[in-house]
């Protein structure tokens, strides 16, 4: 099988992420692609695949990651990003497969949709009904379509278990829209996995629209208590209300939970639809072990419990570095870029700095100031922003393209530099680094450098209220970064230009 070529588009995401391995691991030839390079490669199994850079809307880069492939895994979806049309994303994207598939004379795609049926007196959520129109425009090349349609995907790190997790954890009384008593039929992540593959390798699914779900049917409402037993919590109560919208309930979604409001409201949206598989030639196709809901919702906080959450829903996210960061003075932008940084010199173990600079952000805090950045979380998920998203890969060394509270991480170079990108909702765009100059034996020179692209003049002047706050913060983070790692300081932190 090694021999098979295989692209997996999607590759860092959720289910691409714990999908490649799983591929490697049979003995197949895989082509990872995304928008970063770097971001594949920070991966655990990176050094094994083919990694390369194609952007779903950027035509001649998806047919050159087609070139030579028998197969292809379509995993991608534009939902989780605000302020866009996702739909058109996500049409867009899928009419540039078909171009690439049909040009390079790929053989078969295998796609991941979502469940759910199209009803004159029920009609599908905007979600639902873009996953079910991908799923019809790839059919239009010439490669064998496999479509697989699933409801929720229970698994450790997944949109649809976080967000029953902390509703759960966090709320003993839920006023919720009526829809919370629709039936749907959850799948384990596990099982997900293996009825990817094991399409691969049974041509008889080729062209054909499968159903895959769980052996259990329940309304979401004893989803949640069947969450509150295994989770050993009191028994969770619920007021279904007609007039509760998906808006509003993805508003107070956002506040409780770290599922991005664009995320939750179309997963919100969608609970007014029945998602029950109706063909189960699956299972015949491709046997095996299908987890109960109870037995999936195990393993998953055992995976929690353990901080041993291979994918989350927050490895989605753009790894690539801003062309701004390396331009003076950029046309579009209105003006010149600020920026800002202070520096001071440690005598002292330079690996102790590292380590106390790898572990920033998540339960550990920002090392100062910790109720102004926790204030700044609030405002960003009031504004739909991410928030404080934590560590979602626990304490480790932060690899690129993992989401690390509000930012994602750039580049990772051990014992170097941390370089972040603002994912908050910002008048612009905005960077933070920190960097580690070694200069002779036990003694480093430690920066901490902000950039900012302003977006007009709302961008502008929020440069300037912020930045009383900035040096503050600055200073007193590099000062107590100092102090946790034992080093010495020279002097004060200074402002660097």
């Amino acid at each position: 099988m090694a021999d098979r070529r295989i692209l997996v588009l999607g590759s860092t995401g959720y289910v691409g992420g714990r999908l490649v391995p799983l591929l490697l691991e049979r003995g197949y030839a895989v082509r990872a692609a995304g928008r970063s390079v770097d971001k594949i490669r920070a991966r655990s199994w990176g050094d094994k695949v083919e990694a390369v850079q194609a952007d779903m809307h950027d035509s001649e880069a998806l047919k050159r990651a087609c070139e030579g492939c028998s197969a292809a895994y379509y995993l991608v979806h534009s939902m989780a990003k605000p302020g866009r049309d996702f739909a058109e994303q996500e049409r867009d994207a899928a009419y540039n497969m078909v171009r690439a598939a049909t040009h390079s004379g790929l053989e078969r795609i295998i796609y991941l949709g979502g469940l759910g049926e199209d009803r004159a007196d029920q009609p599908l959520s905007k979600h639902l009904r873009s996953r079910a129109e991908v799923g019809r425009i790839l059919t239009l090349g010439s490669a064998r379509v496999t479509t697989l349609r699933a409801a929720q995907i229970i698994g450790s790190g997944s949109s649809s278990f976080e967000l029953v997790r902390y509703l759960a954890d966090r709320l003993p009384f839920m006023i919720t829209p009526a829809w919370v008593r629709t039936r749907t039929q959850p799948i384990s992540v596990r099982n997900v996995l293996g009825y990817l593959a094991g399409c691969l390798e049974n041509e008889a699914t080729a062209g054909l629209t499968l159903d895959i779900g769980g052996p259990d049917v329940l309304t979401y409402e004893e989803l949640f208590h069947l969450y509150s037993e295994v989770a050993g919590i009191p028994r969770r109560h619920f007021l279904p209300l007609p007039f509760v919208t998906p808006r509003l309930s993805s508003f107070w979604v956002s506040l409780i939970t770290p599922v991005p409001m664009a995320l939750s409201r179309a997963l919100i949206e969608g609970l007014r639809n029945e998602v029950i598989c109706r063909d189960e030639r699956i299972r015949t196709l491709v046997p095996q072990e299908l987890l109960s809901c109870r037995e999936a919702i195990r393993r998953a906080l055992e995976k929690t419990e353990q901080q041993a959450v291979e994918t989350c829903l927050f490895d989605v996210g753009s790894a690539c570095m801003p062309e701004w960061a390396s331009a003076d003075d950029p046309h579009y932008a209105g003006g010149t870029r600020f920026e800002m940084g202070y520096k001071a010199r440690l005598q002292g173990d330079p690996d102790k700095v590292w380590e106390v600079v790898e572990r920033i952000g998540g339960e550990r805090g920002w090392y100062y100031g910790d109720p102004l950045w926790r204030l700044r979380a609030l405002i960003d998920r009031v504004l739909a922003g991410p928030g404080r998203r934590g560590r979602p890969h626990g304490t480790g060394s932060p690899r690129v393209g993992d989401a690390l509270d509000f930012w994602r991480v750039l580049a990772s170079d051990k014992g170097r530099r941390l370089l972040l990108l603002a994912e908050m909702r910002l008048p612009g765009e905005a960077l933070l680094e920190f960097r580690l100059d070694p200069l002779w034996e036990k003694t480093v020179d430690l920066s901490m450098t902000a950039k900012f692209l302003p977006r007009g003049l709302t961008g502008m002047l929020y440069w300037y209220a912020m930045y009383p706050f900035h040096v503050i913060l600055f200073r007193n983070i590099i000062e107590n970064i100092s102090d946790l790692a034992g080093t010495h300081l020279y002097e004060p932190p200074r402002r660097v230009v």
